[in-house]
């Protein structure tokens, strides 16, 4: 690939680096003739990633969170002569894995995933090294790579929040899933720009809405965006941080003073 080329058609510097560091990946992998991946990618940096990886016609590659339907997601390269491998159950190459926390019963209930997310960053941990968190009543499971397997095994106990738990490694197979629940809402906006979207969502004014905006706390599609004027489609996942997360599912209709009906899916 010409990374130079590619990187020049970028202007944010965190969209730079994370292609930078792919590229660099990729090439290693074709060099080394060997396996190598990239940390874990939200939806936005994936798709980026993804998009490029197929405007450069680049092949033997993979993208997986370790389960189906996961938003954390890494890109694994691998040499011509793994192909047949790949092809056959792509999972034997994937340098990802899954720690099970078990509460005990007086503990049920207590922690969200920012709970379990925040005792991970607490041990040092970096956020692209853990996947998706899945969050029950009795414990979570968490995948991670699995270069921090033998550390979190060592190291989970010994946070307060955990140390009566049992923690183990478990196959991605067995990894539980919740079920995402959704709260239909319908509204109405004078346009399909951001500001006026947001407004509406959290029933609150135009300025307050353009506020939250102007602190980065609003993400489309995982891309974060400050432009107030910035226009929403349908399908567009709106995550406002501190709020929730929405769903665009649906452009209704026009009243008959030109406003635009929404239904939108609130993640609950």
């Amino acid at each position: 690939m010409d990374k130079q080329g590619i990187l020049n058609k970028y202007t944010k510097p965190e969209d730079k680096l994370i292609i930078s560091k792919m590229i660099d990946k990729q090439e290693l992998s074709s060099v080394k003739n060997k396996i190598e991946n990239t940390n874990f990618l939200d939806i936005y940096q994936s798709n980026l990633l993804e998009k490029i990886l197929k405007q450069e016609k680049v092949e033997n590659y993979i993208i997986s969170g370790g389960k189906e339907n996961t938003e954390r997601k890494i890109i694994v390269f691998y040499p011509e002569k793994l192909k047949s491998l790949v092809e056959m159950d792509y999972r034997k190459i994937l340098p990802i894995t899954c720690i099970r926390i078990e509460l005990p019963k007086e503990k049920y209930g207590n922690y969200s995933h920012r709970d379990y997310l925040g005792g991970l960053i607490k041990l040092g941990i970096k956020r692209e090294k853990i996947g998706d968190i899945f969050v029950f009543n009795n414990g979570a499971d968490i995948i991670i790579l699995e270069e921090i397997l033998k550390f979190l095994k060592t190291n989970l106990s010994s946070l307060t929040r955990f140390s009566k738990a049992t923690i183990e490694q478990i196959n991605l197979s067995d990894v539980r899933e919740k079920n995402i629940n959704r709260e239909k809402m319908n509204i109405i906006v004078a346009s399909m720009r951001l500001d006026c979207v947001i407004s509406e969502i959290l029933k609150t004014s135009r300025t307050i809405a353009e506020k939250v905006i102007n602190e980065s706390r609003v993400f489309i599609n995982f891309e974060p965006i400050n432009k107030i004027t910035k226009q929403v489609k349908e399908k567009d996942l709106i995550t406002i941080r501190g709020k929730g997360r929405f769903e665009i599912q649906e452009i209704e209709g026009i009243t008959k003073n030109n406003r635009v009906k929404l239904v939108i899916n609130k993640f609950v």
